[in-house]
């Protein structure tokens, strides 16, 4: 078969991880690119890299280096004509390889680096003991070309009632989805442990995992002092560990520089096809919170664009920083639960490096799958709240025509969507939806929060810091209450 020489291939991949003693021996998150992409390179079969045509970093948090991408290319002693960063988002790196496979195409780039870190256990060790850190920044003046689409996150409704951190909206989104299969909360609770011990298990064996001891389903779901309830029905274990120094980096190239660089055809894995698309802006529009269309959408054409349904798909990641984001990718992809959905063990063990855990999740499913050549490989990642999606298919096979691409906004745009009643309206008589109860760190439920349905269809939030009705929410299905918001948006029983 002749391969299209502007055919997008990923060639090398690298990952870091670095478990610093102290502040003196903590590596910045540039250091961590650094090290993975040296891996990246060697992983490609190559000596060196002296010259490449863009760096392009995933949107960092642990560190403003101002343009990272410039400072990385420094410290490397690599030349590029070309420095850019993403916006916020866990999509980021699957976004940032099908933008990039579609540059290639285009013949505006040959030589790719793509890459992302954070240290947020060293940022975070730093602030505790009050110490200002000393790491590089770019020069004054310096800015990358940013890449990717920005979306605001939260209805203004949501940030005036503070409901907009991910610990309190994926526990929502877990309630709706166990009321809608009709399951206790205790056979529920079961069920996302034992879907969690089986990520803890990949895991363990992953060389390039954070915490390798794999733990049961009884442990994960089992408050204790190493595992407090934070969002109900989420223990810690549950939760996405950002507590991680951790970096990763692809080398991304067209089957002419691959060839003309000296990379063995036995490196290359081929991006066959990407989506990319987002559900309703915001939670408070979503039509409801045990569904996904977008998701459903975006993946059923990334697979029909590379000629595939998901029956022929081998080797599957699913974001996974909650396990409600696994079941709605699951259930919206048409994939079983008990069939393996991470290949590095997921956001809570293998590491969830803010915005670059997908970028890990792609390093890996290119090892996997030189290891089982002509398999393929389907890749969800997710930014926001189950929000922005991007999509990848992936083989050692060349794809029969190069990269394809789609971008299927309009069609989830004209979705249906409920409309927020601000509190002066909603009050009355309302039914809950979804909800979750917020902990606080010795252990007591403070807040209570839901997502309600008024009687004309719109949705209303309604939360309340009655320890006792926060307490009582702890108990039983609330789903399907009927409840009374007052015209703060106080929740009353």
């Amino acid at each position: 078969m002749t391969i299209d020489p502007r055919t997008p291939v990923l060639v090398g991949a690298g990952q870091s991880l670095h478990r610093a003693q102290g502040l003196d021996d903590a590596l910045d998150p540039v250091g961590l690119m650094a090290l993975a992409v040296g891996e990246a390179v060697a992983d490609a079969g190559l000596d060196a890299l002296a010259d490449v045509d863009t760096i392009r970093v995933v949107g960092l948090i642990s560190w403003k280096y101002g343009n990272p991408a410039q400072v990385l290319a420094d410290q490397l002693g690599v030349a590029s004509r070309e420095f850019a960063m993403t916006p916020m988002g866990g999509n980021s790196p699957q976004s940032l390889v099908n933008s990039t496979a579609l540059a290639i195409l285009r013949g505006d780039v040959d030589v790719a680096i793509l890459t992302g870190a954070e240290a947020w256990r060293t940022r975070m060790r730093a602030r505790k003991l009050g110490v200002e850190l000393d790491w590089p920044k770019a020069p004054e003046g310096s800015e990358p070309v940013m890449l990717g689409e920005d979306l605001v996150m939260n209805h203004p409704d949501e940030t005036a009632r503070q409901i907009m951190m991910p610990v309190q909206v994926y526990p929502m989104f877990e309630t709706a989805i166990r009321a809608a299969a009709g399951r206790s909360p205790e056979d529920h609770l079961v069920r996302i442990s034992e879907l969690w011990a089986r990520f803890s298990e990949v895991a363990a064996a992953n060389p390039k995992a954070w915490i390798r001891d794999a733990k049961s389903a009884e442990e994960i779901r089992t408050v204790g002092p190493d595992n407090r309830m934070i969002g109900l029905p989420y223990v810690k274990y549950m939760n996405s560990n950002n507590d991680v120094d951790m970096g990763a980096a692809l080398l991304m190239t067209s089957v002419e520089a691959a060839r003309r660089l000296g990379v063995p055809e036995d490196r290359w894995v081929f991006p066959h096809s990407g989506t990319d698309c987002h559900e309703h802006q915001f939670i408070s529009h979503r039509w409801s919170f045990h569904e996904t269309p977008a998701i459903e959408l975006g993946g059923r054409l990334a697979l029909e664009l590379a000629g595939l349904t998901i029956d022929d798909i081998d080797l599957v990641d699913l974001y996974s920083c909650f396990p409600s984001a696994v079941q709605l990718g699951a259930q919206s992809l048409g994939l079983e639960l008990d069939r393996q959905l991470t290949l590095t063990g997921g956001l809570p063990f293998a590491g969830g490096p803010w915005n670059n855990y997908v970028m890990h999740a792609i390093a890996t499913m290119m090892q996997r799958l030189r290891e089982q050549p002509g398999s393929k490989g389907l890749v969800w990642a997710n930014g926001g709240y189950t929000t922005k999606h991007a999509f990848g298919v992936y083989s050692t096979a060349a794809p029969a025509e190069p990269f394809r691409h789609a971008y299927p906004q309009d069609e989830i745009d004209a979705m249906p969507r409920r409309e927020l009643a601000p509190p002066a309206e909603a009050a009355g008589p309302a039914t809950i939806e979804a909800y979750t109860v917020m902990f606080d760190r010795d252990g007591a439920p403070e807040r209570a929060i839901a997502a309600c349905l008024l009687a004309d269809g719109r949705r209303a939030w309604g939360d309340s810091t009655d320890p006792a009705l926060a307490a009582a929410m702890c108990d039983g299905e609330w789903v399907g209450r009927d409840v009374v918001l007052d015209d703060a948006g106080a929740l009353h029983v």
